[in-house]
């Protein structure tokens, strides 16, 4: 079966309502095989199927977040037990939400991780734009494509429509005076200061596992991760900037190593969409929304509740 009888397939069942049934007498095959085809079409992407829950199963949730933290939106997916599952269901939404609310012209500074990848590979959109996405952190050859910055604007750009601009810089050095040298080229500042000027950023939020994606990829130690953690760290923003749970800079000697946009550069962007789907990312999360960088937060219901009730206890314990 190729592409194209698959494309037709599923194009004459989703879009165009006809049964099985009458693609079996149609086509002359077994209403099995049209099962099959229409299975084997979302296996390879032709067609991806999104549930979109009820918006009253959050709507109290996303109010209360927007409340209590100053944000001007939350996007709540439904939790579901796989993780891969999970990603990709909030991808889908943030997705749905860019294709609505990108506006043409518009300049999107990127992040990297697994989060922020699945919104470029669930992202589908009718309508073309002239919109730029350029990275906001240098890349990695380590992690794959969720940790390549370039590729996820790259795709974005295609399913979106515009372009692409890379950061010509690694993500992460050891020495300083190279990250100041890099920050002061200028071709990496051009690109920098595209970002700074965009309409909205897509980040993700890091916790604090030794068994993280900075730890896998040779960013930090294990030893350095669970120094940080003893100091208070909880998380970090894009893959820098560590907080605590009060939203502060975290005093850890791992700060300061990457080449990208800093809190403050945030802070100035516009709309800045911080996704995390992990239930392990919940104290990152509170203290990365106490920072006051974050616009909207794309995460899962459950998530939520539990942010809000981690913030409760914790200012408690403040006061």
């Amino acid at each position: 079966m190729s592409k194209e009888e698959l494309t037709r397939i599923a194009t004459l069942y989703y879009v165009d309502g006809q049964t099985q049934e009458e693609l079996s007498q149609r086509f002359g095959i077994s209403r099995a095989t049209v099962g099959r085809m229409l299975k084997r079409a979302q296996e390879l992407g032709i067609v991806e199927i999104r549930v979109q829950h009820h918006p009253t199963l959050t709507v109290d949730l996303e109010r209360e977040l927007m409340q209590r933290f100053g944000i001007s939106h939350a996007l709540l997916s439904v939790d579901h037990v796989d993780a891969d599952k999970q990603r990709a269901m909030l991808a889908g939404l943030v997705a749905t939400w860019l294709d609505r609310n990108l506006g043409d012209g518009a300049i999107v500074a990127v992040g990297m991780g697994r989060n922020v990848s699945a919104v470029s590979e669930h992202a589908m959109s009718a309508t073309r734009r002239s919109a730029t996405f350029v990275c906001a952190i240098g890349g990695s050859y380590r992690g794959g494509e969720t940790m390549n910055p370039d590729h996820i604007s790259r795709r974005l750009a295609a399913r979106f429509g515009g372009e692409s601009q890379t950061l010509y810089a690694p993500a992460m050095v050891d020495d300083p005076a190279v990250r100041t040298a890099l920050l002061e080229n200028d071709t990496v500042r051009q690109s920098l200061d595209k970002a700074r000027r965009a309409d909205l950023a897509l980040v993700g939020i890091g916790d604090m596992s030794e068994d993280s994606n900075m730890v896998r990829m040779g960013w930090f130690s294990a030893q350095e991760i669970t120094e940080a953690k003893r100091v208070g760290t909880v998380g970090d923003m894009m893959g820098y900037d560590f907080i605590d749970i009060h939203g502060q800079p975290a005093m850890t000697p791992i700060q300061g190593r990457v080449v990208g946009l800093s809190a403050n550069d945030l802070r100035r962007i516009p709309n800045v969409i911080a996704i995390a789907a992990e239930s392990s990312k919940v104290t990152a999360m509170l203290g990365a929304l106490r920072t006051g960088t974050i616009n909207t937060l794309a995460t899962t219901a459950s998530n939520a509740m539990a942010v809000l009730h981690l913030d409760d206890a914790t200012s408690q314990r403040k006061g």
